[in-house]
């Protein structure tokens, strides 16, 4: 059985889960989400928390059983405080700004990148070198930065790129001169 599966999700009082079979839908101060669980798994909920269960003890029960509860948990974090990702922009002349809804990426290249955000989640710059990305879905907001930081990955020997906060870059070491 699994020890993430076995932990209840409590519902803080401002978001309200609905449930449908295996369709979730979570609404609160920062969105909606919805969900279908992969089958397997049982949900229900009582009084102000959620039980994911295993519905029989086949292997695919509970592969899928820890999976379910985390997904859940993350929506309802998700509408109730967002999720943010942090990444750097290091080098010079490298820089951010947002411009209407668009991030603009000015990393080195020819042209400035610009991309647009999906629905439910929005980008900010802060010192031109320091870019949120946020939103209600962890999953958007993960693969949205995961986006951002392809621009311009960080390279191995001057650190140079975007990269997220916290992220060691391994460094190599330059080429030696004759002697």
């Amino acid at each position: 059985m699994s020890r993430i599966g076995k932990a209840p999700i409590s519902v803080p009082d401002k978001v309200t889960v609905s449930l449908n079979g295996l369709a979730v839908t979570v609404k609160g101060p920062k969105g909606e989400l919805s969900r279908t669980l992969p089958d397997g798994v049982s949900i229900s909920q009582e009084g102000s928390s959620l039980q994911v269960s295993p519905v029989n003890e086949s292997r695919r029960s509970r592969e899928r059983h820890g999976l379910s509860r985390t997904l859940v948990a993350n929506m309802v974090e998700g509408v109730s405080q967002g999720f943010t990702r942090k990444l750097e922009i290091v080098g010079v002349g490298y820089r951010a700004s947002v411009q209407g809804k668009k991030l603009v990426v000015s990393a080195g290249y020819s042209h400035p990148v610009e991309m647009v955000p999906p629905e439910g989640v929005t980008f900010s710059v802060e010192n031109n070198t320091t870019v949120f990305v946020s939103g209600a879905d962890k999953e958007l907001v993960g693969n949205e930065a995961a986006k951002v930081r392809a621009i311009r990955p960080p390279e191995p020997y001057k650190g140079k790129g975007i990269k997220y906060e916290g992220e060691k870059i391994l460094r190599k070491a330059g080429k030696t001169g004759k002697k």
